[in-house]
């Protein structure tokens, strides 16, 4: 069996408008100043920043304001999920055309391995991919560490005995818990992504053994 693991940020869904948004606005509201996405990005391609809260709160210590990492968490979900049809998190894009995931699944099982919250993960899936199964879903929680550590794909591993996996990310990190975990990794930097040119070297100094530019070139890479 053949399992391919999507990380979810960049890679399933476009978070322009939702994460990268919601970091901009929690940092504004502490700090009084709107950071950029480029410096976003700069702070993600360093490594070690898969987590939104907590670089939320570095981004807000590092710009001379003191806050408190449970009202940075406070904040930001509140912005993000809303009163549940209003958050940030609707303003979410679908990032595969039609048909895409559907035939995937008929050569690969489709699993999940992501840093946001499962439910999370599980009401984008549920608004753009409902008719198909994604399993195991592992998130933030589910594992005692989060990436760069391989616990999440090792995790997934053990549920699927005897599965060739593969990981597809989008960041650093992304790249650096598939290679802990000796899993084949697949890195995509879009063409839109401010520092894409960093982004591409480090995830091949990481070990990528392809770097596209969005899911919906995953198949040449994969018929390779």
């Amino acid at each position: 069996m053949n399992l391919l693991v999507f990380d979810m940020d960049g890679v399933l869904v476009d978070v322009s408008e939702s994460y990268r948004e919601t970091i901009q606005q929690t940092v504004e509201h502490f700090t009084g100043k709107r950071i950029s996405r480029e410096a976003i990005q700069e702070w993600k391609n360093r490594g070690g920043w898969n987590d939104d809260w907590a670089l939320s709160t570095a981004m807000i210590r590092d710009a001379g304001t003191g806050a408190e990492y449970d009202a940075v968490v406070k904040y930001f979900q509140s912005i993000l999920r809303g009163n549940g049809s209003d958050g940030l998190i609707m303003r979410e894009r679908s990032i595969p055309r039609d048909g895409l995931l559907e035939r995937l699944s008929k050569r690969f099982e489709l699993a999940v391995f992501t840093g946001r919250l499962r439910w999370e993960a599980e009401l984008t899936l549920r608004r753009f991919a409902p008719d198909l199964r994604f399993a195991p879903i592992v998130g933030a929680g589910d594992v005692p560490n989060h990436k760069p550590a391989p616990d999440g794909l090792l995790h997934i591993g053990k549920l699927s005995p005897g599965a060739a996996l593969w990981y597809v990310g989008d960041t650093v990190d992304d790249a650096r818990s598939a290679k802990a975990a000796a899993v084949p990794f697949i890195g995509i930097a879009s063409k839109t992504s401010e520092r894409r040119d960093e982004l591409v070297t480090l995830l091949q100094a990481e070990g990528a053994v392809a770097v596209v530019e969005d899911i919906n070139q995953l198949e040449d890479v994969l018929h390779s």
